[in-house]
């Protein structure tokens, strides 16, 4: 008997399941990459975000430091000030 595919065979040939097999692993492995990169994706999303923000975290400790900075000299000043004025009395 003819081993070949015919219309009235029930199984289709080894060849096709083998086909059949490799085109389901490769639609796994297409589905896998892309959560992978998915993955990637929100990795890289989160990183950023906490770069941005230790930079506004750094930019108001900045603006507090030279805030506190001009406090601290403007009392250093008034200081200076009135004792100039009690030697001068």
């Amino acid at each position: 008997m003819n081993n070949d595919h015919t219309p009235h065979s029930t199984e289709p040939p080894a060849g096709d399941a083998r086909q059949t097999r490799n085109r389901t692993r490769h639609m796994q492995l297409i589905s896998e990459a892309m959560a992978r990169s998915q993955i990637h994706e929100r990795i890289r999303e989160a990183e950023s975000q906490r770069l941005a923000q230790r930079l506004a975290t750094a930019g108001r400790l900045e603006r507090r430091s030279r805030r506190l900075h001009r406090r601290a000299e403007a009392a250093s000043q008034r200081a200076r000030r009135a004792l100039a004025r009690a030697v001068m009395q």
